[in-house]
């Protein structure tokens, strides 16, 4: 035991012998002052040197907008619970489809003004189908949209914001782009707020059509992606894709991942095809498309052998409508269309690209090889039917209906004697027991639980589940608030719930 404090003493001394060694040692190179570089001055920002492409997202970054756009759905939801006759609940009883519910579905993408007055182009399935569209600009401004165009067959759409001298993105050409050129991806990604992320070109004209599902009516019509490295991920919809100058050469749309996060292969529509949109929704009202009147097929080296073409670049012709454009000129099935005036065709994708670029009217020349022999046919083309048509007013107006019924998926009940001693609650508490609420409601999202007792809806008091449910339906207001009480402990806990059947979250 002595020893051991020996040793302990002797070793504290010699610590502290060593810490003045060290701290002599330090003093004396602090006196000398070692050889230390410093250089504060700033890395050179011009894009050109490669350093830096900070100034090029302080040109753009303020150009590209937060977008929540938001719907009401309905479903139908059956709960074996509502067969029991002592269960009371909101807006009428269960039919043979179940309890139709209704829910607020919200969506968060971006967009990139593209005008100073307020012009912004989007992809369309950002906003498709939504009765509420609000626009976040960089100090953080909301704007209610208006819709002036979806298209639907490019997944590119036009809003329109009561906004004046906005910061707008310069356009570029999509059409003179080549691989390996870098760009930069600026959107929203999971909500976390503007980010940049830089990339090159990886591929031109891509297609995410599956040949085994040509009938999807999910699918784009008109494809000509933009293929990239640069990180896209969700919330990136509607963002913008511009050169290593800042214009904007393409709106982000997709990708392709097994995980549903960025693995390197995003897709964006080229800025030129959206130009051609936007440009038919403020000119005409429409956007109107030439039609050719056939349904082709893409090749490969056996069928383009088999058919007398040279290789498998082009399309093939499998069935001709009937007094079409097409019909009338002379194709036939069996042709395979490898160029129209001048432009070669790579497969059938290509095609009905090329073709919807042309204006109804206008001729077409059509080299084609037909059993082996090559023809150039001129067709007239005609439109294309179901034109899409421009929308120019606001989202709401049409659909101030479409509301979801507050505290819809919650099923209530009487307070009984035998109920208020299982809760362990006041025997004189007052109100409707909530029985059940569906997970896929607002109410749910809004923190309603089985368990709770309703107090007050909209501050008026309930008594029983027929107060509940008769001023539930009296209830004209987008949010509700319910006033509850929650077991909690011994004594339960008094809380206020806002079902709020119009916010907008990611």
């Amino acid at each position: 035991m002595n020893l051991n404090r020996s040793f302990i003493r002797l070793s504290a001394a010699f610590l502290v012998l060593a810490a003045g060694l060290i701290t002599l040692r330090f003093g004396r190179a602090a006196e000398t002052g070692p050889a230390i570089r410093v250089d504060n001055t700033p890395i050179n920002r011009d894009p050109q040197s490669g350093n830096s492409y900070s100034p090029i997202i302080k040109k753009v970054g303020p150009s590209v907008v937060n977008i929540y756009s938001s719907r009401i759905v309905k479903e139908r939801y059956s709960d074996p619970i509502m067969s029991d006759p002592l269960f009371r609940h909101f807006f009428g009883g269960q039919g043979p489809g179940g309890q139709e519910i209704s829910r607020r579905e919200n969506w968060l993408g971006c967009g990139i003004v593209v005008a100073p007055d307020g012009y912004i182009l989007t992809a369309n399935h950002v906003v498709e189908g939504a009765d509420e569209i609000k626009v976040t600009i960089q100090n953080d401004k909301t704007y209610s949209a208006k819709v002036i165009g979806l298209d639907p067959p490019t997944d590119v759409a036009i809003l329109k914001i009561d906004a004046k001298n906005l910061p707008s993105v310069t356009l570029g050409d999509s059409d003179q782009l080549e691989v390996g050129d870098v760009v930069l991806a600026i959107g929203n990604p999971f909500g976390i707020g503007q980010t940049v992320t830089r990339g090159i070109i990886s591929a031109l004209g891509r297609s995410l059509s599956d040949p085994r599902d040509m009938d999807s009516s999910d699918q784009m019509e008109y494809q000509n992606f933009i293929q990239t490295d640069a990180a896209i991920n969700e919330g990136n919809s509607g963002g913008a894709l511009v050169d290593a100058e800042g214009r904007l050469i393409g709106i982000n749309d997709a990708i392709l991942s097994p995980s549903g996060a960025s693995a390197g292969i995003g897709f964006a529509v080229p800025v030129n095809m959206a130009r051609s949109v936007m440009g038919g929704f403020l000119n005409g009202g429409r956007v109107a498309r030439g039609f050719l009147g056939i349904d082709p097929q893409d090749l490969d080296a056996g069928l383009a052998k088999r058919l007398g073409a040279p290789s498998s670049e082009g399309a093939l012709v499998t069935e001709v409508t009937p007094d079409s454009p097409a019909g009338k000129a002379g194709l036939v099935t069996g042709d395979v269309i490898v160029a129209i005036n001048g432009k070669g065709i790579s497969g059938a994708d290509n095609l009905r690209l090329t073709v919807s670029e042309l204006a109804p009217g206008s001729v077409a020349k059509v080299k084609l090889y037909r059993k082996g022999v090559v023809k150039t046919i001129p067709v007239t083309l005609a439109e294309r039917p179901g034109g899409e048509q421009a929308q120019a007013k606001p989202v709401g107006d049409a659909v101030q209906t479409a509301k979801a019924d507050a505290l819809d998926g919650v099923e209530v009940e009487d307070l009984t004697p035998r109920l208020r001693r299982h809760l362990g609650s006041d025997p004189s508490l007052a109100g409707a027991l909530i029985t059940s609420v569906n997970r896929a409601s607002n109410s749910y999202d809004a923190d309603l639980r089985p368990g709770d007792v309703i107090l007050e809806i909209d501050s008026q008091a309930v008594i029983n589940a027929e107060d509940a449910v008769r001023l539930c339906k009296a209830s004209r207001n987008d949010t509700i608030l319910v006033k509850i009480w929650r077991p909690d402990g011994d004594r339960g806990r008094i809380r206020f719930v806002d079902v709020d059947n119009t916010r907008l979250t990611n």
